[in-house]
């Protein structure tokens, strides 16, 4: 039998034990041997149950793939409410996406969630009532019975009939000079414009599969993948961190500034070189630099800014700075509203750079720019939703943004959008 058999039974032996007819929290823990056997994704992919939700850490020491809701959440000031009202368990973990704007949101506890750690994983059931654990139970078995085996992932197939982007070149470039006349004037210091392109295929696209394929090509990232019911969803490979909890301790970072990558090495270190040492991408990054700091500096104890390095993806390469510290109070929702969104996805001053933002883009960014991830009482990371597309039956709107300062060229900004949209449209597009 395959390691997730044996695991499901295990649990469904532990679900026959008595369970009290009162409200309640309470999950079911087994032991998850690694093997080649078991792949999270494509388990994921053969379930007909939602949502759905598969995350890695970008070192690839920690992933997750969770399935059914115990319970949702439209923000995550609720689901941080959930746990802390119900006393939940230091590893309880709720998972899921905050919007741009990050009053909104969609997380939940999931019923199934598979977790791996370095070399060690688990598979949890979780159980919750607000009337009768018992009755939850039989709800949680009746949930299992209906689960598939996992089966191999389908090879990406599709065909492109036409493909809209929004806006076109000769409005992108009226808006970044329309964005650097407003900086002119000393509205804001940077705004982060963004496209979205629409991609109509002949067939439904595939999430889990371009899930799988970003995932094996886009290294040193972050991978989400949202799957909210059978015709929609939200997935991306993004190199940025939001912030990484643990306890007390916070992990933030600057990720601003970006060239072209290279598949020679020799080049690809030449244009790292060049991005290190360019004026205009290093005073972007100290602005995301500074205004994170400015952020953060009340609610904690002394920040620590690491020295700029390149970071190289597939595609284009970027400069990122570390911050850590120390938090006053582990508290998430606090991370989340002095962090996002960030400098580096909508611009300095945030609350102009948001408004313009919103006054001239043709349309709404919903996800895009937002985050993705996991919190509980003990730790949360997310990461920050950039290199991303929404999936809805045959369609796929790709998302690229890029950060206006002054001096800023039009040209070359629409040049970075398309070089950072191309590690998902790649994919799907043998240009």
């Amino acid at each position: 039998m395959h390691s997730i058999s044996i695991a499901l039974e295990h649990l469904r032996s532990q679900l026959a034990q008595a369970l009290p007819a009162t409200p309640g929290l309470c999950h079911f823990d087994v032991s998850f041997p690694l093997n080649a056997a078991f792949a999270p994704l494509a388990w994921l992919g053969a379930q007909y149950c939602y949502p759905q939700f598969y995350w890695q850490q970008r070192s690839g020491d920690e992933e997750l793939a969770a399935l059914g809701a115990v319970a949702q959440f439209d923000s995550l000031a609720a689901a941080s409410q959930f746990l802390h009202t119900h006393n939940a368990a230091n590893d309880i973990r709720i998972c899921g996406l905050n919007a741009f704007n990050p009053a909104h949101g969609s997380l939940f506890l999931p019923r199934l969630l598979w977790r791996r750690i370095a070399g060690g994983a688990t598979l949890r059931l979780q159980l919750w009532s607000e009337t009768s654990l018992q009755d939850d139970a039989r709800h949680a078995l009746q949930f299992l019975e209906q689960l598939n085996d996992a089966k191999p992932i389908s090879p990406l197939s599709a065909q492109l009939l036409h493909e809209t982007h929004h806006p076109q070149k000769p409005q992108w470039l009226d808006l970044i000079r329309q964005a650097t006349e407003t900086l002119a004037r000393g509205d804001f210091e940077k705004v982060v414009l963004a496209r979205a392109t629409d991609l109509q295929f002949s067939q439904p696209v595939d999430a889990v599969a371009l899930m799988a394929a970003s995932r094996a090509l886009n290294l040193n990232c972050y991978h989400f993948c949202m799957v909210f019911d059978a015709s929609n969803a939200f997935l991306g490979s993004t190199p940025e961190r939001l912030w990484r909890r643990r306890g007390n301790l916070l992990r933030t970072e600057a990720l601003a500034g970006t060239v072209a990558s290279h598949t020679d090495d020799k080049h690809a270190q030449r244009l790292g070189e060049w991005l290190m040492n360019d004026d205009k991408n290093q005073r972007e990054n100290m602005l995301v630099v500074e205004d994170i700091c400015q952020r953060l500096q009340h609610h904690t104890h002394a920040l620590e800014v690491l020295p700029a390095q390149v970071v190289r993806l597939r595609k284009v390469q970027h400069l990122r700075r570390c911050i850590w510290t120390e938090l006053k109070q582990a508290d998430d929702e606090l991370c989340l509203y002095a962090l996002q969104p960030t400098a580096a996805v909508a611009g300095l001053p945030r609350q102009p750079a948001r408004e313009f933002i919103e006054s001239v883009e043709p349309f709404d960014r919903e996800w895009y720019a937002g985050s993705a991830g996991y919190l509980s009482p003990e730790q949360s990371e997310f990461c920050v939703a950039l290199r991303s597309a929404r999936v809805h039956d045959a369609a796929l709107r790709l998302y690229a943004g890029a950060g206006i300062v002054s001096g800023s060229d039009p040209e070359q900004e629409w040049q970075e959008i398309e070089n950072k949209a191309a590690g998902l449209r790649s994919l799907l597009l043998r240009d």
